[in-house]
């Protein structure tokens, strides 16, 4: 009898030591994590970037096994090219989390005619965040930051913007996603550093692009959001 038992013992086991080995393996593979949005997230994959000073600090930590940080970020897109390229620059690396981060640009081309209206805005980033979630990643919304640094809203552009943030903050409720609050987090930072209420040279460049202060705001936010993943 225990003969005839023998064999279906080792298969037991070399089907439990087969899962264990895939479980090891599945546990320490990477989380795959795309970087969407326009050329602020261009800019932060490259050195002195947002994105590669997170590479940075998840090394610094020992982590760097732990998560893949891959930037998707285009000049001058809007909420919809994000949502015609999602298929081809996000899905397609099969991720686990995606951090949006746009608004930018469909308010500041109002100047050339050119902006996308709230209703549309709210409606395409609602379709983008269905058809990331549809694909079993988690969603991370960041609502626009800056165009111009001024602290008493009188940047031209401060309406349209805390219209923006605020249609990313309602949708992160909506369709329960986490929310990182970018807008709110560089108000705050001017708040304290720009006593001279200038419209650019605290967090950014030019008003809108992040200098090398700015880059390790945004990494710190977006990496402690990371990390409690």
């Amino acid at each position: 009898m225990k003969m005839e038992r023998l064999p279906k013992f080792f298969i037991l086991v070399f089907v439990t030591t087969l899962l264990m080995i895939t479980m090891a393996f599945i546990s320490s593979s990477p989380k795959r994590v795309v970087f969407l949005g326009d050329s602020v997230t261009q800019m932060g994959a490259e050195p002195g970037g947002y994105i590669d000073l997170m590479r940075g600090m998840l090394k610094a930590k020992n982590l760097e096994g732990k998560f893949d940080l891959m930037g998707s970020g285009i000049g001058g897109n809007k909420v919809y090219d994000l949502y015609q390229r999602l298929e081809k620059d996000v899905l397609s690396k099969k991720p686990d989390i995606v951090f949006v981060f746009v608004g930018v640009n469909d308010v500041l081309h109002k100047t050339w005619g050119k902006d996308v209206d709230a209703g549309k805005f709210e409606l395409f980033y609602r379709a983008l965040i269905r058809k990331v979630k549809a694909s079993g990643a988690e969603v991370i919304l960041c609502t626009p930051a800056v165009i111009g640094e001024r602290t008493d809203f009188s940047n031209a552009h401060d309406g349209d913007l805390n219209k923006y943030a605020t249609i990313v903050l309602g949708l992160s409720k909506e369709e329960k996603c986490t929310l990182l609050d970018l807008r709110a987090m560089f108000l705050k930072y001017n708040l304290s550093h720009n006593p001279n209420n200038l419209e650019q040279g605290i967090l950014t460049t030019d008003g809108v692009h992040l200098n090398p202060t700015g880059n390790k705001l945004v990494a710190d936010a977006m990496m402690e959001v990371l990390l409690g993943r």
